[in-house]
């Protein structure tokens, strides 16, 4: 490779993979497996919806919503068909087929969540950012580590001033983004955390709590 065709530091080329794609690649049927485990759910008349009641509540009418790691539409979706203006980005682009075929209203797109100040046109003329970003189905678990900060920081720079983030994710085997650390990261970027959460219905976080619903505003 000629010096002119190295990588620059930090693109995708030379960038760690996220344990979803690590994931995936040890089991080409992940995807499909994920897409229905919540159809069987919704199927089974489990509530699968906490989040969408919950980013509802935040928002104003018709705002404009980020789904960070939307998966297959399940939240999105919900969220669009409430009147809000949904983008959603993940990953796989299994999943995103799956959200498309699901909700085609809302706008979906294949990238890496390091990529989303990129991808949602930050630094084009007229940008708009968002109202609220949730980010859930713990997402922030399956980062690669060298991305972390880096995804975080997207999350600031997408939102409008005085946007909120909300952020949910557990501390099961492999997902060693402490939240702890996770906060500091948060406030690091410019984030304020204004509240944290254990659940999606609000129940107060705790110390030793395995799984965080996070409230950041910028």
């Amino acid at each position: 490779m000629a010096p002119m065709d190295l990588p620059t530091p930090g693109t995708s080329s030379e960038r760690d993979k996220s344990l979803w794609l690590v994931r995936k690649e040890a089991n080409p049927d992940h995807s499909q497996w994920y897409i229905n485990r919540f159809k069987d759910m919704e199927a089974e008349g489990k509530d699968i919806a906490g989040e969408v009641r919950l980013i509802d509540a935040m928002a104003s009418r018709g705002a404009k919503i980020l789904d960070a790691g939307s998966g297959p539409g399940r939240i999105g979706k919900r969220l669009q068909a409430l009147g809000h203006r949904v983008t959603g980005v993940d990953i796989d682009p299994e999943l995103i087929a799956e959200a498309q075929r699901v909700c085609p209203e809302a706008t979906w797109k294949t990238a890496d969540l390091v990529d989303l100040a990129e991808t949602v046109g930050v630094s084009e003329p007229g940008y708009e950012g968002f109202e609220l970003l949730v980010c859930a189905g713990n997402v922030m678990g399956f980062l690669a580590r060298s991305t972390r900060k880096s995804v975080v920081e997207n999350f600031y720079t997408v939102l409008a001033e005085g946007g909120r983030a909300v952020v949910g994710y557990g501390s099961g085997p492999g997902r060693d983004y402490s939240f702890e650390q996770f906060l500091a990261d948060a406030r690091e970027v410019g984030f304020t955390v204004d509240n944290t959460y254990v659940s999606w219905q609000l129940h107060p976080f705790k110390e030793g709590d395995e799984y965080l619903v996070a409230v950041l505003s910028k």
